[in-house]
């Protein structure tokens, strides 16, 4: 297992009101260093927006028990996928995310480096990362929850450990 982060360039889109319109956002990049370095940080990652588990129960569980893992001493805690920036922020809007930041993850740079990214292809959605969350202490990965079963072309979708109970239980 790896033992801190990779360090890449995240590209996303932040909201800057100078630029007006109905559309006041502006591209930013936003490299590893930015997000972990001195930090205490908790990212649940999922296979894509807008599907089943990801939308029902991952997602929102972790913004349902953000204050408690806030409670523990996390900084921040993120969803990343193999979603470009404009769908992360659909999804987050579709399902009323306002305390969980998105981390798009569009080339699948991090998913790569981390060796979780899978194929999904026997579900038409090509790249993916692999379901888990992690703790992540100054870059240095602490604890890394992934399902079971690692592996291209999943015929299931485990989601056994990488729940926000999990993760808040490991935290206790």
């Amino acid at each position: 297992m790896k033992t801190t982060v990779p360090e890449i360039t995240f590209k996303t889109r932040v909201r800057d009101a100078s630029l007006g319109g109905d559309n006041p956002f502006r591209w930013q990049d936003v490299t590893s260093s930015d997000i972990f370095k001195g930090k205490n940080i908790v990212i649940l990652a999922l296979p894509g927006a807008f599907t089943p588990t990801c939308s029902s129960t991952h997602l929102p569980g972790f913004e349902a028990k953000y204050d408690e893992l806030k409670a523990k001493g996390v900084d921040e805690i993120y969803c990343l996928s193999v979603n470009d920036a404009f769908t992360m922020f659909q999804w987050s809007k579709n399902l009323g995310i306002e305390k969980v930041k998105m981390l798009p993850d569009g080339n699948a740079d991090f998913t790569r480096l981390m060796g979780m990214l899978v194929k999904k292809e026997n579900l038409g959605f090509g790249a993916r990362t692999w379901r888990y969350s992690m703790h992540v202490v100054d870059g240095e990965i602490k604890q890394l929850f992934s399902e079971p079963g690692l592996m291209d072309n999943c015929p299931d979708d485990p989601f056994t450990c990488s729940d926000v109970d999990t993760m808040l239980n490991y935290l206790a």
